[in-house]
């Protein structure tokens, strides 16, 4: 097929094209976050930094890199230089976070070989970090690139954390893939979350948009793998623990142990040979 600028087609693209102003350097935001991240731990830097002036001078430029990206973006009230000091005026509060997520993911999890092994290898930890950088931007009502954030490091783990998701100090992911987290979640401190799990709303209509959607879980509580929970108004009470593959669509007061039953049936037959077909 041939196309001439003439079609109606290619005439269409031109104005869907011309339509957008500046197209929008995502892959120099997602790289940024990288450089921050490496800065806060060079325990995934490929060179650390070993002078407190080379620091301090590669944090300047960061914020200058961040304020000329964000010229690309149309921000709400602050100046693209403000944003970038807000942002990077935040930092000692994110590492000191993020230091806490670490350890308790190493205190958790029985294969970890410590905070390091967390930091530079576990999926779980990279996760968490984009996210809080992802939702200091949020804070700051910048658009769009929260969610660039968000989707560059879902890519990446298989772990999809909205930027607007509130997560408390301590936060364990462990394994992680298929992990959903909403926008409007709340997580308290010190929870520990497996594969699989899907905090979500129980209703995707456009109307809800700017209403709690996603549940409530408070501190110290702990979600097995496959466990779904939904609903903006549905609270999991402090000290919980919620199965593997429940479905969970009320609140539970604190101190709850929530299972599910499954109903396993095994057969056997001497000569195995014979079952050709299975039933599911």
């Amino acid at each position: 097929m041939s196309f001439s600028s003439d079609s109606p087609f290619v005439r269409a693209l031109a104005r869907a094209h011309q339509q957008v102003a500046a197209p929008l350097p995502a892959a120099a935001f997602c790289q940024l976050a990288e450089q921050l991240l490496h800065l806060l731990f060079p325990e995934r830097a490929s060179k650390p930094l070993l002078r407190a002036d080379s620091i301090a001078a590669t944090l300047i430029q960061q914020q200058n890199d961040l304020a000329a990206l964000l010229t690309h973006v149309q921000l709400p009230e602050a100046t693209p230089a403000a944003t970038a000091a807000l942002l990077m005026a935040r930092l000692p509060h994110l590492r000191d976070a993020l230091l806490h997520d670490a350890a308790a993911i190493a205190a958790a999890d029985p294969a970890a070989q410590g905070t390091e092994e967390v930091i530079s290898t576990y999926p779980g930890f990279y996760a968490i970090a984009m996210h809080r950088i992802a939702h200091a931007l949020y804070q700051l009502q910048v658009p769009r690139v929260p969610r660039i954030i968000s989707e560059y490091a879902h890519q990446r783990t298989g772990i999809d954390i909205h930027p607007g998701a509130r997560i408390g100090m301590a936060f364990c992911i462990d394994h992680g893939t298929g992990l959903v987290i909403g926008e409007t979640a709340v997580i308290g401190s010190y929870v520990k979350i497996f594969q699989g799990v899907t905090l979500g709303a129980l209703s995707v209509t456009k109307e809800l948009q700017g209403i709690k959607r996603h549940p409530t879980i408070e501190d110290h509580v702990v979600i097995y793998a496959g466990a779904t929970i939904l609903g903006g108004n549905t609270v999991v009470g402090s000290h919980s623990i919620i199965g593997g593959n429940v479905w969970l669509t009320d609140s539970v007061p604190s101190h709850s142990r929530v299972y599910h039953r499954a109903q396993i049936h095994v057969t056997r037959t001497e000569d195995p040979t014979a079952d050709i077909m299975f039933s599911i």
